[in-house]
């Protein structure tokens, strides 16, 4: 877990598939704005009026600060993914809107060892990257800038909270293969449980759909993640074992009591709990404040975390 590696100044090549995203999206985009979906008062609509932490933070939200909120978390997740496997993040072109913009700290290129976890992060990374480019084409001039980012410290103080290290002790994602997919494991599940707690408050059908697709997504990557994670563990338990304390860390975290929502990539017999489900075999939910409290790695009413200046827009 400790170390420093070299940048590498590459970006991810503009695939076919990337082009032909960009075309779609911008449809899409062209269809919302036109049916009134992102302009004029018409957004104006409240979908959901809730309280953030214990300052009484009361917000009333609608699409556009879904949206927004939701392109906060894609800009974290993009960072990560593309510095992990090019060595730089976002260009300056895709960073800019309302808000502060802030900076990014820490994130360098991992040298991995396996090809096949690098093609599966090189893939997320893509991913991750359009989702970015996406919102902000549907959002157009309404689009909140990417807030300032911690890469660095933020997993350092997420590991020693999960017990996974001592206070005084450092943790990089950023090193190895497996430290990248313990880092990667933070953030995947809860980028699923944010788009579910978000549906039921989108007025627009357009967008839901939308929304349901990069849902989809995300699970795809949060299940590529666990399974490795718990295939490499039959050989290197360690990493169950941190994978559960991280899981642990989260459910504690969101501050929903119970199970918060979150479950390791094992059952209490130590065979595989790839999908985290209730009862019902559904995935979770959280609510915004549940995701800060993640993020912000303490309470969604103090800014901190992987955001240390909080997200931009009313939901922060």
């Amino acid at each position: 877990m400790l170390g420093s590696l070299r940048r590498h100044f590459s970006q991810l090549p503009q695939t076919e598939a990337r082009r032909n995203f960009l075309k779609k999206a911008s449809a899409i985009s062209a269809a919302l704005v036109g049916g009134g979906f992102l302009s004029g008062s018409s957004t104006a609509k409240a979908a959901e009026t809730t309280t953030f932490g214990t300052k009484g933070h009361k917000v009333v939200v609608n699409d556009v600060d879904i949206l927004n909120f939701a392109l906060n978390l894609e800009y974290l997740e993009a960072e990560f993914y593309l510095r992990a496997t090019t060595g730089v993040g976002l260009a300056d072109d895709e960073v800019s809107g309302t808000g502060t913009l802030g900076q990014v700290t820490g994130g360098t290129q991992v040298p991995f060892s396996d090809a096949v976890i690098s093609q599966y992060a090189t893939e997320i990374a893509t991913d991750e990257h359009n989702h970015v480019l996406f919102l902000r084409d549907a959002l157009g001039k309404k689009a909140v800038a990417r807030p300032t980012i911690d890469l660095e410290t933020s997993f350092t103080n997420a590991a020693i909270a999960a017990g996974v290290i001592s206070s005084g002790q450092t943790f990089t994602p950023f090193d190895n293969d497996d430290d990248f997919l313990l880092g990667a494991f933070i953030f995947e599940d809860v980028g699923v449980t944010a788009y579910h707690g978000a549906a039921p408050f989108i007025s627009k059908s357009a967008y839901l759909s939308a929304a349901a697709g990069i849902l989809a997504v995300e699970a795809y990557h949060a299940s590529e993640i666990r399974t490795l994670l718990f295939g490499m563990g039959q050989t290197d338990p360690t990493l169950i074992t941190i994978a559960n304390k991280i899981s642990a860390l989260r459910a504690a975290a969101d501050g929903s009591g119970g199970d918060g929502h979150d479950q390791g990539i094992t059952n209490s017999d130590g065979t595989a709990n790839i999908v985290p489900t209730d009862s019902n075999s559904i995935a979770f939910a959280r609510t915004f404040d549940e995701v800060l409290n993640i993020v912000y790695l303490g309470s969604a009413s103090t800014p901190g975390g992987f955001f240390p200046n909080g997200t931009n827009g009313p939901i922060h």
